[in-house]
This record gives structure tokens, C-alpha cells and sequence, in this order.
């Protein structure tokens, strides 16, 4: 019990520091792309955080077996390197006792994994749609930021304000530069204005941005022959906002509702759900084997290998569940060929690590020696 303790925390801290790291990683780069919309004006600062709240599920999910993979062979190779696997070994701890007690922190995760796929993930997701459906209906005002030209997606308006008051229903010097859509000779309308308050139409529901005191420039830049009106009221129709969906539809769709469906893309996404958590063990696994290495090579002298040996692993999972989505393969059992086959990859590795490693290693000396000043 005190070595299954001692080998549970370590294995369960170092995935927790993997995990931690590039949890971070992902959301920085997810916010950066988020805060450049808002920055543009395609959604609201205010939300953000939510939409980062809601996505740290679907991140998780993905990251926690890789945070597990690499936990075991950061703990375990620190242990073989320090020689205190060695010590196990001689005290009768074996391999497939090791095997076994690694087994407690893979299932632990697999729950948790099962947890955030089969219902967090759906359900943030869910989140995230209605937030991207509710800034569809948001204007060029309500995305207005004070102190800031914003350009809008199709890049011909360009509107500033200097300050926001009363609850962002009135603005203070007012500037709005739009061209029209000839490209031949692109007439260029400039607006500045004192104030301006948003004004909804009763009849059509539209919405303008009712301008006072100011001045319209409109022109073609570099001719002189351009034309100047001062106004007292000026009604600017606002831009409807544009943002894009960034989840797919079946994404947010509970588990249940997806079970009882005999479509394809559907039943896919059932069993990408379901296969997360067998990830899980599987990755457990085969990361105990390879976490074996001889002190005189180093902690990560397998590390690099067994990172490309996990994407793999993951990018035939992606491309067998896209294949299924898209109807290209008709068995929805395919995914599962996948796990059976790095299983019986992981356990031929566990019972024949050590015949495959003497293998290797006369097949590298042979190859060495068959080169030019090689020894005979």
C-alpha cells in the first residue's frame, strides 16, 4: 500500500504539471483568437471569459490522456534513472505488478475523461452556441468599444467614439468612415458628429445611430471635387453582427439524443465520446513499458519517440471518426479496431519489451558495423 501511495503521487503530479501546462497553452491561444473577434467588433468583451469557461471541458477531455501518458513516463523514468525501480525489482515489485497498480490512476482519469465527454463537453458546447447566436443578433453599437477604430468584416466602415455614456446608449464625438461598394472609383463618405443615440425603427426594426450636430464629407480620394453638409440629426443604419459558429451542430447534442439515432455522423460521435475514457487505458498501458530506460541514456531519451507514438495513436482516432462522420466508412466498429490494436501493441511491448530491445540492439550494432571504419 506504501509503494501503490508513492507511485500514485507521483505519476498523479507529474500529469497534473503536463496538464497544467498545456491546458494553458490551448486557452491562450483560443483567447487570443476570441479577444482579437472582440477587438473587431464580431462579439462583446463580456463574454469572453465565458466562452473560455465553456470550452475548458472539450479542452480537458483531449488533454488529460496526454497529461496521463506523459506523467507515467516522466515518474517512471525519473525512478528507473535514480535506480529505485531497480530497488522494487529486487524487492519483488515486478513489472506486471507495476503494470497493475499503474492501472489506479488510468481508471481514475478514465472516469473523469467519461465525465467531461459524455455530458460536460456536450453541455459547454451547448453554452458556447447560444452565446454565438445571441451576439448574431447584436449590432455595430453593441460591440462598440470607446477609444478604439473599429473596422467591420468586410472592411469598408470604420467607426470610432471617445466615450460611451448611460448604460452605452449614447456616444460622444461621433467619427464613421465608410466606402461605398464600386470598386471602379470607391466614393469615400466621412461622418463626424458631436453625440450620437441609438434609434430603433418602429416598422422595420432596424437600427440607426441618430447623429447631432455634425458634418458629412463624401468624395473620391485624390479629387478635389468632394461635398460638405452640416447637419443638425443624421441617421446612420447600424451593421448587423456577422460572427461565425465555431462548434458544430452535433457537438452540443446530449449523449442520449445521439444513442438513440441510427445516423452515421451521429453514431461516430458516440463512439468518439465513449472512446475517450479507453484512451485512457490504453495510453496507461503502453506508457509503462516505454517509460523503462537505462540510466546511462537519460529521463527522455524515449520521451520524443513516445510523443509521436501517442499522435499517431490519436490521429488515426480523428481520421477514423472523421471517415464515419462523412460516410466514408460504413463500420461504426472501426474505432475500436484502433484501441484492440495499440492494446495488443501495449501488451506485446509489456510481455516482449525485453526481447524486442536485445533485437534492437544487435540489429544497430550490425548496422554499424557494416559502415565504412566500422569494427568487425
Amino acid at each position: 500500500m506504501i509503494v501503490f501511495r508513492y507511485l500514485f503521487k507521483e505519476v498523479l503530479f507529474s500529469m497534473l504539471a503536463v496538464t497544467l501546462v498545456v491546458l494553458v497553452i490551448i486557452m491562450s491561444g483560443r483567447f487570443i483568437n476570441y479577444l482579437s473577434d472582440a477587438a473587431a467588433g464580431e462579439i462583446t468583451a463580456d463574454v469572453l471569459f465565458y466562452l473560455i469557461g465553456y470550452r475548458i471541458p472539450g479542452f480537458l477531455e483531449l488533454i488529460l490522456p496526454l497529461g496521463l501518458f506523459l506523467g507515467i513516463l516522466l515518474a517512471y523514468g525519473r525512478l528507473y534513472l535514480e535506480n529505485e525501480m531497480t530497488v522494487l525489482n529486487a524487492c519483488g515489485f515486478s513489472p506486471n505488478r507495476l503494470q497493475l497498480v499503474t492501472l489506479g490512476p488510468a481508471v481514475l482519469v478514465a472516469v473523469l475523461v467519461a465525465v467531461f465527454s459524455l455530458w460536460l463537453t456536450p453541455w459547454g458546447a451547448s453554452n458556447v452556441e447560444q452565446i454565438f447566436d445571441q451576439q448574431e443578433t447584436l449590432t455595430e453599437f453593441d460591440t462598440l468599444a470607446p477609444g478604439r477604430f473599429q473596422q467591420t468584416s468586410t472592411g469598408r466602415r470604420v467607426t470610432y467614439t471617445e466615450d460611451l455614456q448611460d448604460n452605452r446608449t449614447r456616444l460622444n464625438n461621433v467619427f464613421i468612415s465608410e466606402k461605398s461598394k464600386d470598386s471602379n472609383d470607391p466614393i469615400l463618405g466621412v461622418v463626424v458628429a458631436e453625440k450620437g443615440t441609438q434609434y430603433i425603427d418602429p416598422d422595420t426594426g432596424s437600427r440607426f445611430l441618430l447623429l447631432e450636430n455634425g458634418y458629412r464629407y463624401e468624395g473620391v480620394p485624390g479629387q478635389a471635387d468632394y461635398r460638405k453638409i452640416r447637419f443638425d440629426q443624421y441617421g446612420a443604419r447600424m451593421r448587423e453582427s456577422s460572427v461565425q459558429q465555431r462548434v458544430q451542430k452535433i457537438e452540443t447534442l446530449p449523449t442520449g439524443e445521439l444513442m438513440g439515432s441510427e445516423r452515421l455522423d451521429y453514431q461516430a460521435q458516440v463512439q468518439w465520446r465513449l472512446s475517450l475514457p479507453v484512451l485512457c487505458i490504453v495510453v496507461s498501458i503502453l506508457a509503462v513499458p516505454l517509460s523503462r530506460v537505462n540510466p546511462r541514456q537519460g529521463r527522455f531519451a524515449r520521451l520524443l519517440p513516445s510523443i509521436l507514438l501517442y499522435l499517431g495513436y490519436l490521429t488515426i482516432l480523428t481520421s477514423v471518426r472523421s471517415g464515419l462522420e462523412k460516410g466514408e466508412l460504413s463500420f461504426t466498429g472501426t474505432i475500436w479496431l484502433v484501441h484492440l490494436g495499440f492494446l495488443l501493441f501495449a501488451l506485446n511491448l509489456h510481455f516482449f519489451g525485453d526481447y524486442w530491445s536485445r533485437m534492437f540492439a544487435r540489429i544497430n550494432a550490425r548496422f554499424w558495423r557494416m559502415l565504412p571504419g566500422g569494427s568487425s
